[in-house]
């Protein structure tokens, strides 16, 4: 039996024992956690010794919707265009034709991370910088696309094409031919398309799970884990055959919108989970859109844009039966549904298939996941706690960014935009609340920043730009934040008996920081530094 002995300042995240001086682990599992003396006399002579002096020791920090596949590809396989803020179409040039030149010995070529503005571009700016080969530039959220004239042809994009899916989503010049933009759905058809390798999917995975682990988290939830490429789940499971996971993931797989037979995708969900999941890759959910977002006029909200009267968003999951027999079919399974739910009427929507759902299996804890959350009425958060629902919210993003939050105001109105990302109201009305970051769809995964923003509601000035407080009524306290990273998490996945605090027979995961989260000036909070991520007791990344 493999002993260790961890000693430092432990902030255990278990209500009965808050703190220790040291814990014992055997084989990977918590056997004791107190003082120092009593973990000497328990441990064998042999017994490894973790001495974090006088660091704090946190239980595996957890992040509970993010997309692997796709962290991985944008950090190896794309063009970077994530660091030039603001929109700068010379500089995304530079970038783009730098990794074409890198990279000439592939397919296609993909650039990510670009933010769109007032500026419209096309196919032909593209086939500027690329025409002999298929091009596609996707917004750092992923849910808008631009092609080139190649990438067209190989997808099928043509006039037909744009009539099916409608112009708001295929956007077409004067003569009714694609102009190379395209959002939502297609984007969701296109992507997954994309060829690649099993053994391109593992590099991918596995420069993730590097990524991930030097920032601290220790599990992670796929939010989607087949929505870029539906080889990640083989590439997961080959991987955790050959004993090369280290991060375990929380998978949730994906239900196309409004699908004919809600219970056959679940049956299919279910079938994958039987024979992919493992300790390090395990099924857990069901992954569906309900909308898509504010800053592309797709958010799916409450009422109509206010620059465009008549329209409300996109309704992509919207059928109500359809809904409710997909949680009745997924709760039969013990498969919670996670949905995309971006704007208030996509929220307001999702809340009332619960609430029936509920009434026909009479599982008031079916653990259902509702992510993003940019605006929600009162009356909604209020429901989330008497459903039992989990909000997923991203403290990283409820500063206000100038230019970006008059862009926003714009379209939904001041005081939508004034009272965006609630957090504190949700801890308020009982629903057990964690953080997300959407990683890589948002450009961030910080611990430290979550937690910093969450009590500020305004970004470190160690991020290097310039931002201002919004909605800091939504402000919560430390151990809140320490809450929606660590046993919350668990407690969405039905681990919380495994994973989320240091207290005995639990895993032993354990973040490392040189900061008190509880009690340290905020301000030292922005810049703690990570010395140690643990994994079932071992070191798997030192700083």
């Amino acid at each position: 039996m493999k002993q260790t002995i961890v000693l430092g300042n432990i902030i255990t995240m278990d209500e009965k024992r808050p703190t220790a001086k040291a814990a014992l682990v055997k084989d990977g599992v918590f056997a004791y956690i107190g003082d120092a003396e009593a973990v000497k006399k328990l441990a064998c002579a042999d017994a490894q010794v973790l001495d974090y002096g006088e660091n704090f020791i946190y239980p595996g920090f957890l992040e509970s919707h993010c997309h692997c596949y796709l962290a991985g590809d944008r950090a190896i396989g794309q063009a970077n265009l994530a660091k030039v803020i603001p929109t700068d179409y010379d500089k995304y040039r530079e970038i783009i034709s730098d990794f074409i030149k890198k990279n000439p010995q592939r397919e296609f070529y993909l650039a990510a991370g670009w933010t769109e503005n007032d500026e419209y571009v096309s196919k032909a700016y593209l086939d500027e910088i690329c025409s002999d080969k298929p091009l596609f530039m996707q917004t750092g959220g992923g849910h808008s696309m631009l092609l080139n004239t190649k990438a067209m042809e190989w997808a099928g994009i043509d006039a037909a094409y744009a009539k099916k899916m409608g112009y708001d989503l295929v956007h077409v010049d004067e003569n009714g031919e694609p102009d190379g933009y395209i959002c939502e759905a297609p984007v969701f058809e296109v992507y997954p398309k994309l060829p690649t390798t099993l053994e391109n999917a593992k590099d991918y995975l596995l420069a993730w799970q590097d990524m991930a682990l030097a920032n601290g988290y220790t599990a992670v939830a796929d939010a989607g884990t087949e929505v870029t490429n539906e080889i990640a789940v083989q590439a997961f499971y080959e991987l955790e055959q050959e004993g090369k996971l280290k991060l375990r993931t929380y998978a949730y797989l994906m239900c196309p919108d409004n699908p004919e037979d809600p219970k056959a995708e679940v049956a299919r969900i279910a079938a994958t989970r039987a024979k992919y999941s493992g300790e390090y890759f395990h099924v857990v959910g069901v992954k569906t859109f309900l909308d898509g977002v504010t800053e592309a006029h797709t958010g799916w909200q409450n009422q109509d844009y206010a620059d465009q009267p008549g329209y409300h968003g996109n309704e992509r999951f919207n059928d109500h039966d359809k809904m409710v027999e997909l949680i009745t079919a997924a709760d039969a399974e013990g498969l919670p549904v996670h949905v995309h739910s971006e704007g208030g009427g996509a929220t307001h929507f999702m809340l009332g298939c619960i609430e029936d759902a509920e009434k026909i299996t009479g599982d008031m804890d079916q653990r259902n996941v509702l992510a993003h959350l940019h605006f929600v009425t009162d009356e909604d958060i209020r429901r989330m706690g008497a459903t039992r629902s989990i909000p997923a919210v991203p403290p990283l993003w409820t500063a206000k960014i100038p230019g970006f939050y008059e862009i926003e105001e714009s379209y939904v109105g001041k005081e939508l935009a004034e009272n965006s990302y609630p957090i504190k109201s949700f801890f308020d009305a009982g629903a057990c609340t964690v953080f997300h970051s959407d990683y890589p769809v948002s450009p961030s995964i910080s611990i430290r920043n979550s937690i910093y923003m969450a009590e500020t509601r305004n970004a470190p000035k160690t991020l290097g730009i310039e931002t201002l407080p919004l909605n800091v009524k939504e402000a919560i306290t430390r151990e809140q934040s320490l809450r929606a990273l660590t046993i919350n998490v668990a407690y969405a996945w039905h681990q919380e008996h495994r994973l989320g605090s240091i207290e005995f027979g639990k895993i032993a995961n354990m973040t490392v920081y040189d900061c008190d989260f509880l009690h340290d000036d905020i301000e030292k909070v922005a810049q703690a530094n990570l010395v140690a991520t643990i994994v079932d007791g071992e070191e798997v990344y030192k700083a």
